[in-house]
């Protein structure tokens, strides 16, 4: 089905920040992509609320990003539902810590899987589309990739990863596609009672190290993002971060 309106990918689009980016971008014209792993329902339903506003303006794709052959799918997939891709917005994400004497093989491979492998495999699949749209990717880096964060090592690791393939791809996809990140600070905590939970005290000790004093919030995300997709056709290999400040302040935790 073709669209003729520009057409985004947002992985792990469901829930969150992600659902915040569809959002907004949706709310500006756009056909989003919602892609998800395993937030079936909330992917349905943000779509259909998506459909309410606007009919056949949003589409729920399934991919396990861990496997390399549904990733390589997705550009056909894409091409069946809107004819092309102008955005892609590497969100989907894995989060929790990986104290030294506790980290397994299988966190090394879930971390840096989710939040290195699959965004550059995603770009790689994805670029032919991007290059025909002189589209652009963005990517939700994490202040955390510059400065670490204690007991959560791999995942650390894993964003710096995520921040060089922001600068490289920069110059390896230019002249007609722009790569940009987005670092987001304390903007949305985990989820209580999960293991990338964190501590109240922990949380509050990060909110007095944040000049502006308080969390950010999903929105502050989406808009960063649509800045760069929408109104930044001179601005590319940048990561800029969205953190009241946090960074800039920030010691080795």
């Amino acid at each position: 089905m073709l669209n003729k309106t520009k057409v985004a990918l947002v992985t792990g689009g469901a829930q969150r920040v992600g659902a915040a980016i569809v959002r907004h971008l949706h709310a500006q014209g756009w056909t989003v992509l919602v892609h998800y792993r395993h937030s079936q329902q909330a992917a349905m339903a943000l779509v259909g609320e998506l459909h309410n506003i606007r009919p056949m303006s949003a589409f729920s794709v399934y991919a396990n990003l861990d496997k390399i052959d549904e990733i390589d799918a997705l550009p056909k997939r894409i091409l069946e539902l809107t004819g092309g891709l102008d955005a892609l917005v590497n969100n989907a994400s894995t989060f929790y810590p990986t104290r030294i004497g506790r980290a397994s093989l299988d966190d090394w491979n879930n971390l840096i899987s989710s939040n290195a492998r699959a965004p550059f495999f995603l770009s790689q699949a994805l670029n032919p589309l991007l290059q025909e749209a002189h589209g652009t990717i963005v990517n939700i880096v994490d202040i955390h990739a510059q400065r670490p964060f204690k007991q959560h090592t791999i995942y650390c690791m894993a964003k710096a990863a995520l921040q060089m393939m922001t600068y490289s791809l920069a110059k390896e996809l230019a002249p007609k596609v722009r790569v940009n990140g987005v670092a987001p600070g304390a903007v949305l905590w985990p989820q209580a009672q999960t293991a990338s939970a964190i501590a109240n005290d922990t949380q509050q000790q990060i909110l007095a190290s944040v000049p502006l004093q308080r969390s950010g919030c999903p929105e502050d995300i989406a808009r960063t993002v649509s800045f760069l997709i929408n109104d930044a056709p001179y601005i590319t290999g940048q990561i800029i971060a969205v953190d009241g400040g946090r960074s800039h302040t920030l010691g080795l935790e």
